[in-house]
Order: C-alpha cells, then structure tokens, then sequence
C-alpha cells in the first residue's frame, strides 16, 4: 500500500476552533480579494484555499452555517454543482491542470479542519508532487494566491456574463 504524507497540514489541523466558523466571517465580510472570494452566488461563495494542496485549490461553500452535506436545502445543493462546474471551467482555462480532485471532508475523523460543509476543487497537474513535502516539511506552489485569485475572478466573471473563454 502507498501513502501519501502531508505533513505541513498537521499545524493547521492543530488550531483550536474560536469563536466563530471563519467561512461564515467571509461570508458577510466584502473583502473579496482579501479573503480570496472568487464568485458570490445565491446560497453559496467560491474561494481560494489559503492553505492550498496545490495552486488554484478552491472551495465552495453555503452561506448558511451547515455541518453535514444531508442539512443542504436542494437550492443550496444545486447552487454547489454549478459552480463546481465553473471553478472547473475557469480552471481549465486558466491554469490548465491536466485533472482535478473534488472531495469534501466530513467530520473531523475525514479531516474536517472547519465545521462548515465545504467542497474542494483541486487543479492537477502530472509531476505535481514532489520530495519537497516530506523531506523539508515545504510545499512548493508555483504562482501566488493573489494572481492566480485575479486570474480566476476575472474567467469566472467572463463565463457568469456568457462570454466564451
């Protein structure tokens, strides 16, 4: 059996939880660039990880607090599938990954960092893991959160307006 070992997500996944669940911050703050929001839909925003796995990691998330995947109302639930599928378009256009992983983490036995329902989008490339992680605790990401943010907002801004790619 292979493993594969992220190390660097073990201080993150330490923090104590206080006070209030940081997706719902977000959620009311308009600090879009701050806080790496990239689309504000109905019942659901897209961001940037800020502690990504790999570049372009994006979430997508309800608006309404919400543990589990089974508390979605069915706006909420197909809110999230449609913009799954446009951080994937805008993926694709942008950065130009040749996959993608999509998951949630449900429950701190899956990993749950944050109590907040949330699905990841995270871009793939071939050869995008390396020795760097497990031998120097370092993950190497290749552009900035703030320029692959720019990047992204504005594709997905193009594609909400109906304009191809």
């Amino acid at each position: 059996m292979n493993h594969l070992w992220a190390p660097w997500r073990r201080a993150f996944l330490e923090q104590p939880t206080v006070g209030e669940c940081v997706f719902c911050q977000i959620s009311r703050r308009r600090s879009d660039a701050e806080d790496y929001v990239l689309h504000r839909g109905e019942t659901v925003f897209l961001s940037l990880n800020k502690y990504p796995y790999n570049v372009g990691h994006m979430m997508i998330v309800p608006y309404r607090h919400v543990i589990e995947m089974e508390e979605l109302n069915e706006k909420e639930s197909a809110e999230i599938f449609k913009v799954l599928r446009l951080s994937i378009s805008a993926a694709k256009v942008t950065l130009k990954p040749d996959g993608f992983n999509i998951g949630a983490n449900i429950g701190k036995s899956a990993g749950a960092g944050i109590e907040h329902f949330h699905i990841h989008t995270v871009p793939r490339w071939l050869g995008d893991t390396n020795f760097m992680p497990v031998l120097t605790d370092t993950k190497v990401l290749s552009d900035s959160l703030d320029k692959v943010w720019r990047e992204l907002s504005q594709q997905i801004k193009r594609e909400t307006r109906g304009e191809s790619p």
